[in-house]
């Protein structure tokens, strides 16, 4: 895989919204991975050998136009979820610095870990409502996705979900790749 940090972030402004605004969702296994009230790592782990998160870059930084209207500021920390060597999701999670600094050992250590470990393993974090995004990838992402040769002219869905700690919020987007999709739709 050729990814680099000097490329963070790989995110880009997307517009989420409620499933009940989204006209149509996909007419195939893939709605129930987006709309699933579970952990999406255990979600992942449960259909491959190998998983591993490849960490893209961490940091602080200023979140996209509408994207967490609430901060000018927050850590942003981009992954991506692999099954036996395949990217699946890319992964992007805003933490707005109140939160990072109550959690901080937490957060800044994770490392290769996955979020959702730390999401779920404990009733610390309660997790929320859940909005879909179907896109099509623009400049960063559809880099990111040329160099793990997979499809950049597939639109792609995606999930972002809402978790709050001691009423602060973070907010985690996931965005399932070509290769996902695929394997998923032939569950």
């Amino acid at each position: 895989m050729s990814v680099t940090k000097l490329s963070f972030p790989y995110g880009e402004s997307i517009q989420w919204l409620s499933p009940d605004k989204i006209d149509q969702l996909p007419k195939s296994p893939l709605t129930n991975w987006l709309m699933s009230n579970e952990s999406l790592t255990q979600k992942l782990r449960s259909h491959c050998v190998e998983f591993e998160v490849v960490v893209l870059g961490e940091g602080n930084l200023a979140p996209f136009n509408g994207e967490f209207p609430s901060q000018s500021q927050a850590w942003a920390r981009e992954v991506l979820l692999c099954l036996d060597g395949i990217p699946w999701v890319f992964a992007r999670t805003l933490i707005p610095g109140s939160l990072l600094q109550q959690k901080e050992s937490d957060f800044l250590t994770l490392g290769t870990r996955p979020l959702g470990e730390l999401l779920f393993s404990s009733d610390e974090f309660s997790p929320g409502k859940i909005e879909i995004a179907h896109f099509t990838p623009c400049h960063k992402l559809a880099n990111l996705m040329t160099s793990l040769k997979q499809n950049v002219e597939q639109e792609l869905w995606g999930r972002r979900r809402y978790f709050s700690y001691n009423g602060e919020e973070l907010i985690v987007s996931e965005t399932f790749l070509p290769a996902a999709r695929r394997l998923i739709e032939e569950m």
